[in-house]
């Protein structure tokens, strides 16, 4: 897909073209959509080790984002391939596969936050091993972000079903992206997150860091890690990505 991307020359990316607007690889998600009308993909790869359901673990992630008003936005998000391992074992399994949509209940502006809450829903359940965040069949989340002196944060509150023998549980959790520009053009994001694990009884923390640079105005790339924090969390995650806004409307303005 990112040879796809980078091998178009014959398109002519100009100022006119909106810029991308980046959800990954924070765990985070922006309150503010993209742009109306445009196709955008978020894919990357994300290598994983040591997890209460896995010794290591690779997979490839995809969201695919459209919004059709100003203040709502369709999304699918995908795990196409993961491959796992623990002890002698080795699996390969297509990922779940999720839907939802995204609302702005209220616009930022330069003296308040942007305002959304999303829906999400599970359609197909796999059997790959999970990340320390587990499975769920359902959720909601109330997202928040601002601009503050250089600063730009991202701040998730988030409610998910999960089921397990037939026992649903209730996940919370609460992630702080904080993102800053620097020279060049390259940006540095740091940030906490925190889960409910409800059939371990325990919590799973992380603090991820990563670091960004737009190659174009509706092309940017990026990299990083997360460092789990407690017993239950996954230890190490590496990812390398790309998030792609496809230079032409679907539909006329």
């Amino acid at each position: 897909m990112l040879i796809f991307a980078l091998s178009i020359p014959a398109q002519t990316i100009t100022d006119t073209v909106p810029e991308a607007n980046p959800a990954r690889p924070t765990v985070s998600t922006p309150a503010t959509l993209t742009p109306v009308g445009y196709l955008q993909f978020e894919t990357g790869s994300l290598g994983a080790t040591t997890s209460p359901e896995f010794a290591t673990r690779i997979g490839i992630n995809q969201v695919t984002k459209l919004t059709v008003l100003p203040r709502l936005e369709f999304f699918v998000q995908t795990e196409p391939y993961i491959h796992s391992g623990f002890g002698r074992d080795r699996e390969i399994h297509p990922g779940e596969v999720f839907v939802g949509a995204q609302a702005v209940l209220l616009a930022g502006a330069a003296t308040r936050p942007a305002i959304s809450v999303s829906y999400v829903r599970r359609l197909y359940e796999s059997p790959a091993p999970e990340l320390d965040l587990g499975t769920f069949r359902e959720g909601g989340t109330i997202l928040v972000s601002q601009d503050v002196v250089g600063f730009h944060y991202d701040g998730n509150l988030i409610v998910t079903e999960q089921t397990q023998a037939g026992v649903r549980r209730a996940q919370f959790g609460q992630t702080l992206s904080i993102s800053h520009a620097l020279k060049k053009k390259f940006t540095i994001s740091g940030e906490l997150w925190h889960f409910t694990q409800p059939y371990l009884n325990s919590n799973a923390i992380g603090n991820l860091w990563a670091i960004s640079y737009p190659l174009r105005r509706n092309l940017v790339i990026d990299a990083g890690f997360n460092r789990g924090l407690t017993t239950t969390s996954t230890h190490w995650e590496e990812f390398i990505g790309f998030t792609y806004l496809v230079p032409h409307r679907l539909w006329a303005k």
